[in-house]
């Protein structure tokens, strides 16, 4: 089923339309920092309303809050893009050797945003639940979001675009993407997992992004389980073709022990 954001998933536990976040007062057709609340809170886009949000060096970036629903703001205000959804020309091909993949069918400057990877939102138990119902040889679109806190918590987000999701379950894995995943809250903590064009893209160029999130984190920041050697068996090759590539695709074994 197409769906181009993400619903509550099966379990009932998370709803990501549902709004818990309360509106700017601004009044003005675009919102500006630091008068505005939303914009106050972490990250802004650029003065044109695309782009990525500013890179800083640190171990921790600061969160990306659009304004909402409940905002006094007119629907033309800079603040809002991940909302509008998806704008691009994208088109779904069959590739050589990864099954299906997704292509621009226009040029896409650097900063741009591009679609959502939307799907259910689950809890944490629905999602091991589901993955551990899986065969190894079923493709896996279960996304496990980790968001590390600056005071050692974790957020954790799960989306699962297998029954319900849109054009960014048949985005293909690379070691060295064009795509760069940015989670975006709109009107709740529940984030929008965002795809911006981290690089100029040319039109016909296939959309990739980097499974285990590594792309574009500190090493210091990135805390993903290298696998044991004995585990290559059970993880999928990876066809990237990048000079950099790690010749398996990014695996996180925690959906898949149990608690």
């Amino acid at each position: 089923q197409y769906s181009p954001e993400s619903v509550a998933g099966a379990d009932g536990e998370l709803d990501p339309t549902e709004v818990t976040f309360p509106g700017c007062p601004c009044r003005r057709s675009s919102c500006a920092p630091p008068e505005c609340p939303c914009l106050s809170r972490g990250h802004s886009y650029s003065s044109l309303g695309l782009g990525l949000p500013e890179q800083q060096e640190q171990p921790f970036s600061r969160p990306v809050f659009e304004c909402n629903s409940l905002c006094c703001c007119g629907e033309g205000c800079q603040n809002r893009l991940v909302q509008r959804g998806l704008r691009l020309r994208l088109q779904v091909f069959r590739t050589q050797r990864k099954g299906w993949g997704v292509r621009a069918l226009q040029p896409v400057p650097r900063g741009t945003f591009v679609c959502e990877y939307a799907g259910e939102v689950l809890g944490l138990a629905e999602a091991r639940r589901r993955s551990q119902a899986q065969a190894a040889q079923e493709p896996n679109y279960i996304l496990a979001l980790r968001e590390h806190l600056h005071d050692g918590r974790v957020l954790q987000t799960f989306v699962d675009p297998t029954r319900v999701g849109n054009v960014g379950r048949f985005l293909n894995h690379s070691c060295e993407p064009n795509l760069l995943m940015v989670p975006v809250r709109v009107d709740s903590m529940v984030p929008k997992l965002a795809l911006f064009a981290a690089v100029d893209i040319a039109a016909g160029e296939e959309l990739t992004y980097d499974y285990s999130g590594r792309f574009r984190n500190l090493p210091a920041a990135s805390r993903e389980h290298r696998p044991r050697e004995e585990e290559n068996s059970l993880r999928k090759p990876c066809y990237c073709g990048s000079p950099t590539c790690a010749s398996f695709l990014p695996w996180d074994s925690s959906l898949f022990c149990t608690p």
